[in-house]
Formats: C-alpha cells, structure tokens, sequence
C-alpha cells in the first residue's frame, strides 16, 4: 500500500497572503534599483569634493560603527518580534516591536547627529558633488528608516487591538523583509561609504 500523501488546498487568506508578500518582495526589488542608483551615484562623484572636505576628513569610524551595532541589533529584535507573532504571543510580540523601534531611532538620532555635525562644519550638501551625492544616498537610507518606525508603531496598535490574526502576521512578516532589507543596505554603505572612506 502506497503511502500517499493528501495534499490540501491553500485557503483563499493563504493565497492572499502569499501574493501580497510576492507583491512586497516586487516593492523591495525596486527599492534595490534606487539603492543601486544612489551607490553608483556616489561612487562616481566620491572623488569631486572641488576643494571642500573629502570623506577621510569627515567619516568617524566609531560613529558609523556605533550606528552599524544598533540597527544590527535592531534587526535582532525584529526577528524576535516575528517568531512570537508566529507563536501566537501578542504580549512578547509588541515588547519586541517596541525595543527594534527603540534601536531604529536611536539609529535614526545617531545619523541625524553625524549630518547635522557635518553641516555645521560647511560639510553641507550644497559644498560639493560628493557631499551631494553622500547626504542623498544616507538621506535615503534614513528616511527608509522613519517610514519603517511608523510602521512599528502601527503594527504594535493593530497587535494591541486586533491581536495577532493572520493579517496583523502578513503584515509583519512584510515589516521584517523591510527592516532586514534596510540593515543589508546599511552594511554595504558602512563597508563601501564609511570603511573605503576612511582609507
């Protein structure tokens, strides 16, 4: 007798499901031509500082490795955070939401700092091509960082109200491609930006 094994059909809030998060993976394609755009941008203006500060003058090693440390555990706790949705815990789920949201704007405070240090120095983005061409890429990267703390604090109110149905889990595990998408990008600026910047 054979061991058949009976294959059950997707419910339609499945299928839902998985084309919504095919249709965010699509999103977060195109963010990556943007991302892709900005980092060629850079690379090719890096050297047109026409007279103004270069990178080596200005990138502080500690303060991109400090921001590096917290939206690297921010990414941490993201994961945290999906793992007790998909084990039906609300009360862990919004705890964790809430320390990544915590670690995104300590992250979101240290990059503001380090731009706002620079503009007071004359490193503004109006100085230079390469000053340009860094405040847009990081800019972009920040205000990527800003849209993903709104949705944390959405998700926790709909997690607080709605508890953890199968749309509040569709939608944070949408959340955690975003924010995990957002760390991969950062890695790449911290190691081609702020590393080869330095040097």
């Amino acid at each position: 007798m054979d061991n058949e094994q009976t294959i059950t059909p997707m419910t339609e809030a499945e299928e839902r499901t998985d084309t919504q998060v095919f249709g965010f993976w699509l999103y977060l394609m195109t963010d990556l031509i943007i991302f892709g755009v900005l980092f060629a941008v850079y690379f090719v203006l890096r050297g047109a500082t026409f007279g103004g500060p270069a990178s080596y003058d200005l990138f502080s090693l500690r303060s991109a490795l400090a921001e590096t440390i917290v939206l690297l555990t921010s990414s941490f706790t993201c994961g945290l955070a999906l793992v007790a949705a998909q084990r039906g815990k609300a009360n862990q789920t919004i705890g964790w939401l809430a320390a990544t949201f915590a670690l995104g704007a300590a992250f979101l405070a240290l990059e503001l700092t380090e731009l706002s240090r620079f503009v007071a120095t004359g490193a503004s983005p109006e100085r230079s091509a390469f000053l340009s061409a860094f405040f847009t890429l990081v800019g972009t990267h920040g205000l990527h960082i800003g849209v993903g703390l709104l949705w944390i604090a959405v998700a926790i109110v709909q997690v607080r109200l709605r508890g953890l149905t199968a749309g509040t889990r569709s939608k944070l595990t949408r959340f955690a491609l975003f924010w995990h998408f957002l760390d991969i990008v950062w890695i790449f600026i911290f190691s081609t930006v702020y590393l080869y910047g330095i040097i």
